[in-house]
This record gives C-alpha cells, structure tokens and sequence, in this order.
C-alpha cells in the first residue's frame, strides 16, 4: 500500500492523478472534464443518496449541488492497486463544511465506483 502519488500504473500514480483530476473537476465546475474521468456505469454510494449512473451523477453536480462554491482540501490519498482511498474537506470560503473519506475503484483508467463517507 502507498501514501500519496508514488506508485506506478493505472492504479498508481496514473488512478492518483485521475482522483486529483477529479476534485479539480468537482471545484472548477467542469463537467466536462468530469463526466470523462467516469466510466458510464459510474455508481456513487454515499450517506444521503446513491447515483446508479455517471450522468445522473453530473447532472445532480452542475443543477443540483447544494453548495457549489465550495472546494476539496485532501489531507491524504494512499492507493492500493486499482483502488484509491482520499480524506479530506469541503470548505466554502475559510469555513469547512463536512470531512469527508471517499473510496474509489478505478477501471480503465476511469473512475467506476465511489463510497463517499462523511460527517
């Protein structure tokens, strides 16, 4: 198992850098750029809801988010083959909002699964 973007391949440094892109998408409103780190059959498991699919999932990130001025500070990242482990905060402005502990599975090179955790 490795901390931060060290490890080689898809699930390495590649899956790393992938996540990464990921919350740059999620800040900078880039759908985009989002929808093309995801695998169609996306699915995002978390505390209030679970999105069975990447455009649904989209679709609630740019009309629905309840805070979409806020920013992903990540604390720390470890990968472990194709599976990638962050936790971090979202803040809005100088204030955190929630920690969070997302869990991502990689295929590809993009993103299939996701179990967000938060509190």
């Amino acid at each position: 198992m490795e901390s931060e973007p060290n490890a080689a391949d898809e699930s390495g440094s590649d899956g790393v850098a992938s996540v990464r892109r990921y919350y740059d998408a999620l800040d900078e409103h880039d759908y985009d750029a989002l929808e093309a780190l995801l695998r169609p059959e996306f699915v995002q498991r978390r505390p209030d809801r679970t999105f069975e699919n990447r455009e649904a999932f989209v679709r609630f990130m740019a009309e629905d988010r309840p805070s979409p001025d806020t920013s992903h500070e990540l604390e720390s990242t470890v990968a472990d083959g194709n599976r990638i482990a962050v936790r971090g905060r979202v803040v809005e402005g100088e204030r955190t909002l929630f920690e969070f502990a997302d869990f991502f599975e990689l295929e590809g090179g993009k993103i299939r699964r996701l179990e967000t955790y938060s509190r």
